[in-house]
């Protein structure tokens, strides 16, 4: 059964629209773990636009599961990463102008410092996932540089209309992950995935965890956290 990491971040966007303390992130994690959830994301941005440091602070003490960092290459978060010790950290792309990150971080130009900062985070007993297109190259490049874990980016497949542009883009995930799972990486995937789409993700042997937000948290507007959770949790099942 593929595990299922939640990520709450969009449980603190709504919390930003109004600039107050509702809804609680760290509450909302609590009901994704009581839901069924193997883990949960959150991603600290550099402009602090949902996830706070506090929040951070507060799910390090209360995650009961695996608590997975994503974070940009960026020193200030770095060293909030090695001062809090979350159980993993995933290193992701980040612009300031973008509305949620757009495409894979790119190993082959920040191959260097990836190296060192992966390094860092390593000998601090964090696990490193690199959030990457997937590109079979990228996966060998990813080995190098000293990630434990890959999370490849679905947003291509989930934006995918036709059968055929859906086809294109799981061949590609597939070839992705084989490659991954040959250099020795953990797979993950996720971005863009969905009570309807995840089904096609299963069939991938080698991806391991998905992490999903935005889809569990839409659900969760109607019918609850826990409910939604579980519903996703269901899915991912070996019997569905």
């Amino acid at each position: 059964m593929i595990k299922l990491g939640v990520n709450v971040d969009h449980v603190a966007t709504v919390r930003q629209a109004r600039r107050t303390v509702e809804p609680d992130p760290v509450a909302a994690a609590v009901l994704a773990e009581l839901g069924g959830a193997d883990g949960i994301t959150i991603h600290l941005r550099e402009d602090r636009r949902h996830i706070h440091d506090r929040d951070l602070e507060l799910l390090r003490k209360t995650v009961q599961t695996r608590l997975n960092l994503e974070m940009a290459l960026n020193e200030e978060i770095v060293k909030i990463a090695l001062r809090v010790l979350p159980d993993q950290a995933t290193l992701v792309p980040e612009k300031r102008e973008e509305v949620t990150t757009e495409g894979g971080l790119d190993v082959l130009a920040h191959r260097n410092n990836l190296k060192a900062v992966v390094k860092r985070l390593k000998d601090a007993g964090i696990k490193v996932s690199l959030f990457v297109d997937p590109v079979v190259e990228v996966m060998r490049v990813s080995k190098k540089v000293g990630a434990d874990a890959v999370e490849l980016h679905t947003g291509s497949y989930a934006n995918a209309r036709t059968e055929k542009e859906v086809e294109k883009e799981l061949v590609k995930l597939k070839e992705a992950a084989r490659v991954a799972g040959e250099e020795g990486l953990v797979v993950f995937a996720g971005h863009g995935l969905n009570y309807i789409n995840i089904l096609a993700i299963k069939t991938i042997p080698q991806v391991e965890e998905v992490n999903i937000g935005h889809s569990i948290v839409s659900r969760a507007v109607l019918v609850g956290i826990k409910r939604a959770v579980r519903e996703m949790k269901n899915l991912l099942s070996d019997y569905v």
